[in-house]
């Protein structure tokens, strides 16, 4: 949603729009939406309805949301001039060209991928790179496969092209992005293979290429090697498990068990020992008993976990799961999440404080949002580190010496 929405802000300024300062003067709002869980539909529509906007502005709803309820959007909203789907980003220009009082959508799926719009990046040092889109894998709980579409990949040598200019504008970082970044190339003639394709980047002048999101039942060996063998590729993986009961990842329709899942961390820390891995856990999935969630607190033990992102399930109509029989109280489902952070909040912790005292290269990334005195950045590992230093050393990579670990970002001090 990040990069589409670079996208759209790019596509708005060769309309010559300007980025408002207040959204209550803005002659055009577009909301760009997510639909994956219950709350992020829960903050749209209060925003919708608490903020002032002026009475001319014209109003655009697009994304997942968009996509999964265009009808019932413009039929609730009055103030909405029309709804654009996840792959009609092109057709921007023309939806606000054409608008003269009339109301619609424009939601149809498109075959081919559109990779060449313009965009407009939020840091002049990061970017995404869009290799693919859309989802095969048909997770019960999941809407993506209805809002986001069928798989579809980019060709190599767009990917490539892409990056060279990029690092051209003096890119540091990028992050190769996908709802499944591992199956990518399935869908091409020749098939070829991410690991393949991320060889290919690391032969740019890219000093640090991410990857992001991983699959466990595509997660190979040779991914795994070309990041070890690759200095540029950041030794970082983000590998969602959901739920550690065999029972439950059936359930989901993961095609994966956890002894399945064991052996990918294993495999992990054998090649990368100095990796960092993150994950997506869900608690509360229906038919999850306390057998079941303890088996994913196993998980997280053996694991060892740089961080996760930890939710609480939540039912999402048209998905399988919100017809399966015995769903979980919310108070049961918030007693289990909250176990389960305190317990990898611990890990985290231990994780970090292995790197105190430890000099830590980091690419500077901005101003610290809560505290104005401090820079941010992040090392090869993707761990946030704070340091105070002078903010002429955005968008360089240097060296910080880690003198604290809280579970969620390091405390440094910047080495001369």
């Amino acid at each position: 949603n990040k990069h589409d929405s670079e996208r759209i802000c790019g596509l708005l300024e060769t309309l010559n729009y300007k980025e408002s300062k207040n959204i209550s003067d803005a002659d055009l709002v577009i909301y760009y939406t997510c639909c994956v869980r219950k709350s992020a539909d829960d903050k749209f529509y209060g925003q919708l309805s608490s903020t002032n906007f002026k009475n001319s502005a014209k109003f655009a709803v697009g994304g997942c949301l968009a996509q999964k309820e265009s009808k019932k959007l413009l039929e609730r909203f009055k103030q909405i001039d029309f709804v654009f789907g996840t792959q009609n980003l092109k057709d921007l220009p023309n939806l606000l060209a054409n608008l003269n009082g009339n109301r619609y959508s424009k939601t149809d799926m498109q075959p081919e991928f559109n990779s060449d719009l313009p965009f407009k990046r939020e840091s002049e040092h990061k970017a995404w790179v869009a290799i693919n889109r859309g989802c095969d894998n048909h997770c019960t709980y999941c809407v993506v496969p209805q809002v986001r579409g069928k798989e579809v990949s980019r060709k190599h040598e767009n990917i490539i092209s892409e990056i060279k200019t990029l690092a051209d504008e003096n890119v540091i970082d990028i992050t190769l992005l996908g709802q499944n970044v591992n199956s990518y190339g399935k869908d091409l003639y020749n098939k070829p293979s991410f690991s393949s394709l991320l060889e290919k980047v690391s032969k740019t002048s890219i000093e640090r290429i991410r990857f992001t999101t991983s699959h466990p039942k595509d997660l190979s060996e040779d991914i795994i090697l070309v990041i070890k063998e690759c200095e540029n590729v950041c030794e970082h993986i983000h590998l969602p498990f959901q739920a550690g009961s065999d029972v439950i990842l059936k359930k989901m329709g993961r095609n994966y068990s956890k002894k399945h899942y064991l052996s990918l961390i294993s495999m992990i820390r054998r090649h990368l020992p100095k990796a960092s891995i993150t994950t997506d856990i869900m608690v509360g999935f229906p038919g999850e008993t306390e057998t079941d969630f303890n088996e994913t607190l196993d998980l997280v033990e053996k694991s060892q976990f740089d961080q996760a992102f930890t939710f609480i399930y939540s039912k999402r109509e048209g998905t399988p799961a919100a017809s399966l029989k015995n769903h979980i109280d919310y108070q049961t489902k918030l007693k289990r999440f909250e176990k389960l952070v305190k317990l990898q909040n611990k890990i985290s912790l231990k994780q970090n404080k292995k790197l105190e005292g430890a000099t830590v290269d980091i690419l500077v990334e901005e101003t610290s949002k809560k505290d104005n005195k401090l820079l941010t950045g992040r090392t090869k590992t993707g761990k946030l580190v704070h340091f105070k230093s002078s903010d002429s050393l955005i968008g360089k990579i240097v060296y910080i010496k880690i003198l604290e670990a809280k579970p969620f970002f390091l405390i440094g001090d910047s080495v001369e």
